[in-house]
C-alpha cells in the first residue's frame, strides 16, 4: 500500500466523517462538486510538501550539479568553437597570402623553366654545330681517300691495260729475234744493276 493511501486512511480514523456526505449506490461523493474533502487535501498536501521537501534537499544538487555542468559543456563547446574560429581565420589569412608567394613562386619558377630550356637550346645547337662540323670534316677526309684510292685504282687499271697494250703490241710488231734481244739486253741490265 503506498504512502499516501496509508496516510488517508489513518486521517480519516482520527477525523470524523461528515454526516452530510451523501453515499449512494455508485460510492462516495463529495462535499463539493468540484473540489475534494478537506481531510484529503489536508493528506495530500502534507505528502507533496514532504516529497517536494525530500526532492528538493535530495534531489536538487544532483540536478544543480548536472545544470551546471551542462552549462559548462555548453561554455566550452562556445570556446572550443570559437577557438577553431580564430584559428581557421588564422589559416585563411595565411592561405591568402601564400596565395601571393604561390603567383611570385609561379612566376620565379617559369623564369627558371626558361632559362633553362634557353640553355639547353643554345646547348644543343652548339653541340649540333660541332658534330656537323666533325661530319663533315670526316665526309671530306673520306671523299679525299676516296679520291686518292680510285686514283690508285685507276693508275693501276691503266698500267695493266696499257702493259697488256704493249705486249699485245710488241707481239704482233716485233718478230722473234727482236723480242729476243729485247729479253737479252733487259736481263743484261738487271744483272749489271744488281
Amino acid at each position: 500500500m503506498s504512502l499516501l493511501a496509508t496516510t488517508s486512511l489513518l486521517v480519516a480514523r482520527v477525523l470524523p466523517a461528515s454526516e452530510e456526505v451523501p453515499f449512494d449506490d455508485k460510492g462516495y461523493h463529495t462535499e463539493h462538486w468540484l473540489f475534494a474533502p478537506t481531510w484529503e487535501t489536508i493528506i495530500a498536501s502534507t505528502a507533496s510538501i514532504i516529497v517536494f521537501g525530500l526532492l528538493y534537499k535530495f534531489a536538487s544538487p544532483t540536478v544543480k550539479q548536472s545544470f551546471k555542468d551542462r552549462t559548462e559543456g555548453i561554455q566550452k563547446e562556445l570556446d572550443d568553437s570559437a577557438a577553431a574560429k580564430s584559428v581557421a581565420e588564422t589559416e585563411a589569412t595565411r592561405i591568402r597570402e601564400a596565395k601571393g608567394d604561390i603567383d611570385a613562386e609561379r612566376g620565379r619558377l617559369y623564369a627558371e623553366a626558361d632559362a633553362q630550356a634557353e640553355a639547353l637550346l643554345t646547348d644543343g645547337r652548339a653541340r649540333l654545330d660541332d658534330e656537323m662540323a666533325d661530319l663533315e670534316a670526316r665526309s671530306d677526309a673520306d671523299i679525299d681517300a676516296a679520291a686518292d684510292r680510285s686514283a690508285d685504282e685507276l693508275r693501276a687499271e691503266i698500267a695493266r691495260y696499257s702493259s697488256k697494250a704493249v705486249e699485245r703490241i710488241a707481239y704482233d710488231t716485233l718478230d722473234n729475234t727482236t723480242q729476243q734481244e729485247l729479253i737479252e739486253s733487259f736481263i743484261s741490265r738487271v744483272g749489271a744493276s744488281s
